[in-house]
């Protein structure tokens, strides 16, 4: 193997026959080499390079057959015929792959190394063809024959002379990576020829090229072929520097670091070459056709693939269309998820997965039993499930998609106030993005997911618009086909996703909005149905992530009763879970610590592990009281118990005083109550005329606590005559109702939950309006028999259902 070097990286390095040839030898063989008459030499072949006459090089041998004919070559006269190969990658040439003509060259120094290769010093003496080879084994050696060059300089090589000493001056100049003292060698140059054979090595020329110069036996032919090829390499140099400026130009300061690739491109283009530009366009073009989208999105989409194939790579719109065709192409135009119609099997994994709730898996099951009859003509239904916190409402979406076989998505919509969350930005936006439900759709990979939108009550409005407005169309089982995106701005069907809505109130939903969805409510649950949930769900899953077994910790069914009564007050179960984890974690430090016995947790030891209780169970009045009175209120927590209160109090001029952080709905039934009561004091045996000199102060306790509703106006109507009276309340009795001016009890919402709340209190009678019996039938049968319910229509009804005799006649 021979591979050029060049020189100035040569180290030096003492020959290895330090002793140098006489110089009557050296010109003797000069002219043996350069004589008319053939000569034998050992030819040494050489490959990616050609060598010219008057170079100085050094070469490292490394083929054993040219290691051969290098020590021939010093063993005799030191001459030696480099012939370059035709290919590259032949390995051991034979006669075949070498060129005819050569250059005969001068050993002038040569060193062996310790890797077996020989480093030698050439220079190049004269051009001779082979005429023939004499032999090849172990070496190359042929019969060649000095080609004679006639050095006639006239007037037309004097102007090509100074022609492509100028141009190789401009080459020097313009970049081109060659030394400049290259530049001073081919100034001082008189000889046409030489001239050429000079410059062709620095130019960056393939081998046969260079080849072509070798073999052109005329110094005016070879100038004319070599004022040609600089002239090429100029106008390239040209077109790069026009190339850059473009580039840069169009890019800027701040992207400077795609000039290079630019470069590239722009010169495969003036080549005619494909570059990965065009197999990017190629790439967007096979995914759009794999989409199967619709017509009118897939024109849509190629016709922002043809604007990507004509704009400049760096063009700042060019992100902002590849974003947008990425998300053409990755949205799930056609995929859908083969849905599990198994009903039987649908209704074990719901009754799996939650305790109770069978209104909702009576709901689900109904739509899987349609599905299955009516096929892809269903549109997919918008159900919202309401109720407090901890009751299950997300996880059961979980259930249902697992049950349908379907993916689950789930997006929070609390405290969103910009309209572009549920449709996107316009693309027109720095770093614009589709909507949440796009986004959703892409993540689920399927256009038939169970989509869950939680917290739709807590959706707010600011001068960004209203998102609750943008979820109209979305929700529209008769529009949602046609969803239309700011980004994307072109239909998406939505028909076929399963859209379950979250809250834990309605009032915050707009009517619109509402109106759109089937409402599905989620009441709070009873004590019963805790213990079920807690036995079968919490303890275990919570035994199970805290790396213990049912061997070690053991729950009796008082302690969980104890815990829902005295530890937690909640219409869902997540405190619960609370306490049933600290109570594991508590466990599972005694067993890493060596405690080998089994923890039984029971009602009398719970102290141990939660401390003392933190509610109190059963009545809010210890004794029938004057004055104050136990209602009912709902919450987006739940129904709950509260102790409404009234004091009288003497003043110069009296007057209503109302605390408790009550709203204006609440402070208004207190008025309405405060009136009705005034006008029944005949009726009720006290003095009209109390409140020239009496101060009438209704407390709400938990003041830190907003308060808000109608539905507490016949409480404090009943508070307000009981003070006046000074007829004792009776404690076991809860109410709810909003009154009129008139007394009348008119309906109030929530029944359902407020009676739990009442049943979880202890309260043995429940006072309520006539006009919610039909509500009774949502009540649990348990609920009902522990309860004693009392429907009026008047408030004259309730002051006789809830006042005592009096121990004192009030004074006048």
């Amino acid at each position: 193997m021979a591979r050029a070097k060049n020189t100035e990286n040569e180290p030096e390095s003492a020959p290895t026959n330090p002793a140098p040839r006489k110089r009557s030898t050296r010109t003797r063989a000069r002219t043996e080499a350069k004589s008319r008459q053939p000569v034998v030499l050992p030819l040494l072949p050489v490959r990616d390079q050609v060598y010219f006459p008057q170079m100085i090089f050094p070469l490292v041998v490394g083929r054993e057959k040219s290691i051969k004919a290098l020590e021939d070559a010093i063993a005799t006269n030191r001459l030696l015929l480099l012939v370059s190969q035709r290919e590259i990658g032949v390995d051991d040439p034979s006669p075949d792959d070498l060129y005819e003509v050569g250059v005969v060259v001068e050993v002038m120094q040569h060193l062996k190394v310790p890797d077996g290769t020989v480093r030698v010093m050439l220079e190049g003496v004269a051009r001779m063809r082979i005429l023939e080879f004499i032999q090849d084994e172990p070496f190359f050696k042929v019969r060649g024959q000095d080609i004679p060059v006639s050095e006639v300089k006239d007037i037309e090589v004097e102007a090509l002379m100074r022609s492509v000493a100028s141009q190789f001056e401009q080459l020097v100049n313009n970049g081109r990576a060659i030394p400049p003292e290259a530049l001073i060698n081919v100034v001082n140059i008189e000889e046409p020829g030489r001239l050429a054979d000079t410059i062709t090595p620095y130019l960056p020329l393939r081998v046969d090229s260079k080849q072509d110069i070798l073999e052109t036996i005329s110094p005016k032919e070879r100038m004319e072929k070599l004022h040609l090829i600089l002239k090429h390499e100029l106008e390239i140099l040209e077109i790069q520097k026009n190339i850059r400026s473009r580039v840069e130009r169009e890019m800027g300061e701040t992207q400077r670091e795609f000039i290079l690739r630019e470069q590239m491109k722009a010169i495969q283009q003036e080549l005619g070459e494909r570059d990965e530009r065009m197999s990017e366009i190629e790439e967007f073009r096979t995914k759009v056709a794999e989409a199967l989208m619709p017509d009118e999105v897939t024109e849509r989409a190629l016709k922002e693939v043809d604007r990507l194939e004509k704009m400049p790579y760096a063009a700042p719109e060019g992100v902002v269309v590849r974003n947008y065709l990425d998300w053409l192409v990755s949205l799930p135009w056609s995929k859908e998820t083969e849905e599990a119609l198994d009903i039987e099997q649908a209704a074990k994994v719901l009754d799996e997965d939650h305790y109770g709730l069978n209104k909702v898996k009576e709901r689900i099951l109904e739509f899987l039993a349609v599905r299955k009859l009516a096929g892809d003509s269903m549109k997919g239904p918008i159900l919202c499930f309401v109720g407090p916190p901890g009751v299950g409402k997300t996880s059961i979406g979980k259930s249902i998609a697992r049950a349908l076989g379907r993916k689950f998505i789930r997006i929070s919509l609390g405290g969103i106030r910009d309209e572009a969350e549920i449709r996107g930005h316009r693309r027109t936006y720095i770093g614009a993005l589709p909507g949440r439900i796009i986004q959703g759709i892409k993540q689920a990979g399927s256009r038939n997911p169970v989509f869950m939108l939680d917290e739709i009550d807590k959706v707010g409005a600011d001068f960004r618009g209203d998102p609750s407005a943008a979820l109209l169309e979305a929700l529209d089982p008769e529009q949602n086909d046609s969803f239309s995106d700011h980004y994307l701005e072109v239909p998406f069907n939505l028909s076929n996703v399963m859209f379950i809505t979250t809250a834990n109130i309605l009032d915050t939903i707009p009517p619109a909005l509402r109106d759109r969805m089937e409402v599905i409510g989620f009441p709070g649950y009873i004590e019963e149905e805790k213990v079920g949930i807690a036995t079968q769900f919490l303890v275990p899953k919570q035994t199970r992530e805290h790396g213990l077994t049912p061997e070690k910790i053991v729950f009796q069914t008082d302690a969980l009763r104890r815990m829902i009564r005295e530890y937690t007050r909640e219409a869902g179960v997540r405190n619960l879970e609370r306490e049933v984890a600290t109570i594991c974690r508590k466990t599972a430090r005694k067993v890493a610590q060596g405690h080998e016995e089994p923890t039984e947790v029971a009602s009398d030891g719970l102290k141990e592990f939660l401390g003392s209780p933190k509610f109190h169970y059963g009545l809010v009045e210890e004794k029938d009281e004057v004055g104050a009175v136990t209602g009912l209120v709902y919450t987006e927590f739940g129904g709950d118990i509260v102790s409404i209160e009234v004091a009288l109090v003497k003043a110069q001029d009296g007057k209503l005083i109302l605390t408790g952080q009550l709203g204006d709905v609440m402070k208004e039934s207190a008025m309405a109550a405060l009136t009705y009561v005034r006008s029944r004091s005949r009726a009720l045996d006290f003095d009209e005329d109390f409140y020239h000199r009496t101060d009438v102060h209704i407390h709400v306790p938990e003041g830190a606590t907003p308060k808000d509703g109608p539905s507490a106006g016949i409480t404090m109507a009943t508070a307000l005559a009981s003070a006046l009276t000074r007829r004792p309340v009776r404690k076991d009795v809860a109410m709810t109702g909003e009154i009129t001016l008139r007394g009348r009890v008119l309906p109030i919402g929530g029944l359902k939950e407020k009676m739990l709340a009442a049943h979880r209190a202890g309260i043995k009678t429940v006072i309520f309006p006539r006009e919610n019996e039909k509500d009774l039938e949502e009540i649990p049968e348990n609920v009902k028999e522990a309860l004693e319910f009392r429907m009026v229509d008047h408030m004259d009804e309730v002051l006789e259902i809830a006042l005592l005799q009096a121990d004192e006649k009030p004074k006048k």
